[in-house]
């Protein structure tokens, strides 16, 4: 499918499969009811659940937003990017949108072809392009796997980040809370912000107005047991009783020391790892908690079956 039959599609009503550097979207115009109805219902997602509305400008994010600080527009210097800005919105956001809420999240990808679609409308949301509470996409084909010809799909390559945007909320003057981590900490957001004249506290917190807060999320077709310490054959006894049955093809998927490389690459792992096996197991070492692990290590826990910690 090419950008302009992508637009095209958008325009008379249509979802795509979008590229970006996160995960494949699955986009519609936020101005078509009837678009955003199809979002969730394709994707069989929950009405309480929040889209993000993506755009390629930041002139399109003051426009949709009420309290545009200069904040915002310091935090919106990290765009194009994986980093996704909550503010409240403007009457021209559907509440479909928001689940009925006051705030928008809002977002520039990071990907030409991403953009290049954008241009042509006022926002588009886009959660990612998988059924809900499954594995998200990282490339075309995975969105082909899921959708079969139900969705076209706008061919964009890999993702380059491989996880979910950073979510963050500016809550004071002085306060920045990250409702949801990815590619940028709070180490990375707080030193970007000293950058430009802003000392700020940047806490973790967790907020209804962002997606992907439910417990179990980002699961693939089989079950994911962790350990926290613990040796694989001590993992997988204390599963078959969790599960309550046995597990005779339990591959195990190693994170490495390379966090960003591990992000990109973990949801394509459930995927290719679901095929043959019972189960996934991983082993995380002292240093997958450390913070730059903090996008991977919220993914894990959401997609984990079984978790152990000794």
């Amino acid at each position: 499918m090419s950008i302009e039959e992508a637009i095209s599609l958008l325009k008379a009503g249509e979802v795509i499969g979008l590229p970006t550097e996160t995960v494949y979207g699955m986009a519609g115009d936020i101005t078509q009811t009837s678009a955003l109805e199809r979002i969730f219902s394709v994707k069989e997602r929950p009405f309480f659940d929040p889209l993000i509305v993506h755009i390629d400008t930041i002139e399109k994010a003051r426009a949709l937003s009420q309290n545009w600080t200069p904040l915002h527009e310091s935090l919106a210097k990290l765009w194009p990017g994986p980093l996704t800005i909550i503010t409240d919105k403007t009457d021209a956001i559907n509440p479909l949108i928001t689940s009925g809420l006051a705030q928008v999240a809002l977002r520039i990808p990071r990907h030409p072809k991403a953009l290049a679609v954008l241009a042509h409308f006022k926002g588009l949301a886009a959660p990612s392009a998988n059924k809900f509470g499954k594995t998200s996409p990282t490339t075309a084909q995975h969105v082909r796997d899921e959708f079969q010809s139900e969705v076209f799909v706008l061919e964009g390559g890999a993702c380059e980040v491989g996880i979910e945007s950073t979510v963050v909320s500016v809550k004071d003057p002085s306060t920045i809370e990250i409702y949801r981590p990815g590619f940028f900490s709070a180490k990375d957001i707080k030193a970007h912000l000293q950058a430009l004249g802003f000392e700020v506290n940047v806490v973790y917190a967790e907020s209804p107005v962002a997606p992907g807060q439910l417990k179990h999320h980002y699961m693939p077709a089989i079950p994911v047991l962790v350990s926290v310490g613990s040796d694989l054959l001590h993992l997988i006894a204390h599963s078959e009783q969790e599960l309550a049955k046995p597990l005779r093809a339990v591959t195990l998927l190693p994170l490495g020391h390379d966090a960003k490389m591990a992000a990109r690459i973990f949801y394509q792992n459930l995927r290719e790892l679901s095929k043959g096996h019972d189960a996934i197991a991983i082993i995380l070492a002292p240093h997958h908690f450390e913070e730059e692990w903090a996008g991977l290590l919220n993914r894990l826990k959401k997609a984990a079956s079984v978790w152990i910690s000794q």
